[in-house]
């Protein structure tokens, strides 16, 4: 039986910020997972977030902290991501800052031995791209490591702000680099509805500044037995009006 989420002893102690069910250690009986972590005052700031599994036949409780521990809104969900038929344990966490930055963790604990799969902060160091202005309205992303190249036509921007960087020929006034954001979103899907899930990712794209959004670069990645690989990768860019 899982616990109730609204216990706590008092403002210094753990609370129960999410919790859920689900067999996780591979024995077919359904174990307790649930996230834990101490309220700020006034505020919806979670501090201390901690992973906890209870084994649903022995009752033993394992504690796992997390490195990015504090934030807003720390969720659950359970799901094959390797392939070996037990569930593992998918962490999202808001950081809370401007640029929509999220924290994300996946473990697997099968034979009650948690291990990390999937840390935000190694797909960001992993994952590095340049975005660079070029004339006649383009930009270029390229992702550095994989040696690819995507196009986007900003030609669509209003005039004002393509005056400010493109002379009357689209020539532009002055070389421009743009960024693209540490992971924003990251979702679970079963792309070929054979139970195993993968991972669609979201990076923003941006210009001159984190605001001037130009797109998002959209990833896919797949346990390849090891670690989750590139499996496809695109550039999505916003509409304008006909």
């Amino acid at each position: 039986m899982l616990y109730n989420p609204y216990y706590s002893l008092d403002q210094m102690n753990p609370i129960i910020v999410s919790l859920t069910g689900g067999d996780v250690n591979g024995d077919g009986i359904p174990d307790n997972v649930y996230l834990t972590g101490v309220n700020t005052i006034d505020s919806p700031f979670i501090q201390k977030i901690t992973l906890v599994i209870q084994d649903g036949r022995t009752g033993i409780v394992n504690c796992v902290p997390l490195e990015s521990d504090a934030g807003y809104n720390p969720t659950l969900f359970l799901g094959d991501f390797t392939g070996d038929g037990v569930k593992d344990i998918l962490i999202s966490i808001v950081s809370g800052g401007s640029g929509g930055i999220m924290y994300y963790y996946i473990y697997s604990d099968v034979g009650n031995i948690s291990k990390l799969l999937f840390d935000y902060n190694v797909f960001n160091e992993a994952y590095q791209y340049q975005v660079i202005y070029k004339d006649y309205y383009k930009v270029d992303v390229i992702n550095i490591i994989e040696g690819t190249k995507y196009v986007i036509d900003i030609s669509y921007k209003d005039q004002d702000y393509l005056k400010e960087i493109y002379d009357t020929e689209g020539k532009l006034k002055a070389p421009i680099e743009g960024f693209v954001s540490p992971l924003s979103g990251l979702y679970p899907i079963d792309f070929n509805s054979d139970g195993v899930y993968e991972l669609l990712t979201y990076q923003r794209i941006s210009g001159r500044f984190a605001a001037d959004a130009l797109g998002y670069v959209q990833t896919i990645l797949k346990w390849n037995s090891i670690k989750f690989a590139l499996d496809n990768q695109y550039v999505a860019i916003f509409g304008s009006e006909v």
